[in-house]
């Protein structure tokens, strides 16, 4: 059995899972402290869209801006000498766009669950608001924040749609284990497709059973 996509899978969604941890918390903050509903409104349904359209729309988008002949795949390209399309940062940012929404929404969820008298009491103290952020938010929120987290992490290594459209299927290069899988079932390797389907279940398994503990260490920080 070739490891390359297993080693792909976790590489890609481990990269994504600290870049859409750090976006989702802190644009999470930015919507939660924001006053003007209406633009909360408009702006947590474009966070949240990619989690309802189908991934090979999102991957449709997404070759509309990185793809070489498109205003900023082509910079990327003369510029930088960067080709996104059909590389491995494609299935890094596939998943981040795929999997962003779960971690936003689960460290807005964690936010507004935060008790507003601990942060009256803290302003009070004379704590910065950036004090206030780093030292009593983010600890109270943790267990939610650490949850949407593990859930991105899953979505990564789960992606599918979009990391075809923009990566495609390069073998030792963008071929992820979902789309090992598809590429052994056509090919009529159905052993091999069932030890890829092995490995992922497993590692699912431990996610499900990680995301369980956090989300018990929510209710007991909020009792």
């Amino acid at each position: 059995m070739d490891i390359s996509p297993v080693i792909i899978s976790l590489k890609t969604a481990a990269f994504s899972m600290v870049i859409t941890f750090i976006l989702g918390v802190f644009i999470a903050k930015f919507i939660v402290n924001m006053k003007n509903e209406k633009i909360k409104m408009i702006l947590d349904g474009i966070f949240t869209l990619p989690l309802v359209l189908p991934p090979t729309v999102m991957g449709f988008f997404l070759l509309m801006i990185f793809g070489v002949n498109r205003p900023i795949g082509k910079f990327l390209l003369n510029f930088l000498g960067v080709k996104i399309v059909f590389s491995w940062w494609a299935t890094v940012i596939a998943s981040v766009v795929i999997s962003f929404p779960l971690m936003y929404r689960s460290a807005r969820g964690a936010f507004e669950q935060v008790d507003e008298n601990l942060i009256a009491a803290a302003r009070t103290l004379g704590m910065s608001e950036k004090r206030i952020f780093f030292r009593v938010i983010i600890p109270m929120a943790l267990p939610g924040i650490a949850s949407g987290g593990i859930l991105a992490f899953a979505r990564g290594l789960g992606e599918f749609g979009a990391t075809a459209m923009i990566a495609g299927n390069i073998a030792n290069k963008t071929r992820t284990l979902p789309l090992a899988i598809y590429a052994e079932v056509a090919a009529g390797n159905m052993n091999s497709a069932l030890h890829y389907v092995l490995i992922v279940t497993i590692i699912s398994f431990i996610i499900v059973i990680l995301t369980n503990y956090f989300t018990i260490k929510e209710r007991k920080y909020l009792k």
